[in-house]
């Protein structure tokens, strides 16, 4: 009875550890190398282990996508890239979405915007064709290890904002806007709102640029509580007043002190019983001659 307790005690130690680790139990190829990942954190050994997984084939899609992920906190984004390219092939077609989704981050990683660019058109076609999520309207995603749905249509403006997001790394600014413009309308948010801010600054249209950032801190948008957000929003309206020229109907601004002087003299001489303190200039184009002496 005590030597069944015994075991029955390890054995919920055993399921504990996984648990705790969030690590899968066995003894194959692929459950060695996420202890190696997770429990020993040897990045290397992991990589090896999930390399003897592919190849066993065993657990290929998670294998391969998971060797992938290790290999960007490595920095070795290139094997990585190869590797799905390579092997992708042997991965079932449910895996294929995630296998897209792995291989933008390493695009964006090491700089390949282009081929960055192509993959997430290739993703907004298989939307438009119905083949996203393999036909569902959701579909279930993890971050930081909380499962959520989400639908197609955040989906689709996800993979605009990302689209958005590699077009302003070429400088195509108005390409970038376009497609910031289209997530907005399918599924706003202010994160989106700043960089399309941010697509208008570029393009030195202030006014249109300042609205846009404005309804992030007046909270018109979802995730304007967000503080990251806000104070993006913050920083680029700053930037946007730096870039701005001041007004030109408005003369008595920015001015140095000795032309405002000079200026002063003048409207004493012509008008004496005027205060001195400075009115609107509405008469500043009678006596434009004299002042550029």
């Amino acid at each position: 009875m005590e030597r069944n307790s015994k075991k029955s005690s390890g054995m919920k130690e055993k399921e504990s550890f996984h648990v705790i680790h969030k690590v899968p139990s066995g003894d194959t190829p692929y459950v060695r190398a996420k202890h190696a990942q997770l429990v020993q954190k040897d990045p290397e050994a992991a990589i090896v282990l999930f390399w003897k997984a592919i190849n066993a084939g065993d657990r290929v899609d998670s294998a391969l996508k998971d060797m992938a992920v290790v290999m960007k906190q490595v920095d070795r984004t290139e094997e990585a890239i190869e590797a799905i390219k390579s092997f992708r092939g042997r991965c079932s077609k449910q895996a294929q979405e995630s296998l897209d989704n792995v291989l933008i981050d390493l695009y964006k990683k090491c700089g390949k915007v282009d081929e960055q660019i192509a993959l997430l058109k290739q993703k907004l076609r298989l939307i438009f064709q119905g083949e996203v999520f393999n036909g569902k309207p959701t579909k279930t995603a993890r971050s930081h290890g909380k499962k959520f749905q989400v639908s197609v249509k955040q989906e689709t403006s996800r993979i605009l904002g990302n689209l958005g997001w590699a077009y302003m790394q070429k400088t195509n600014y108005m390409a970038a806007e376009v497609v910031y413009r289209k997530a907005q309308m399918i599924d706003p948010d202010a994160n989106k709102a700043c960089n399309l801010g941010l697509c208008l600054i570029k393009q030195a249209r202030y006014d249109e640029a300042r609205s846009v950032l404005e309804d992030v801190l007046l909270g018109k948008l979802p995730g304007s509580d967000d503080i990251k957000s806000r104070n993006r929003a913050e920083e680029l309206l700053l930037e946007l007043e730096s870039r701005q020229p001041p007004p030109l109907d408005l003369p008595g601004l920015n001015l140095e002190d000795d032309f405002v002087e000079g200026l002063e003299r003048l409207m004493n001489e012509w008008a004496p019983s005027r205060s001195k303190r400075l009115p609107i200039f509405e008469e500043i184009s009678a006596f434009r001659d004299q002042l550029a002496c």
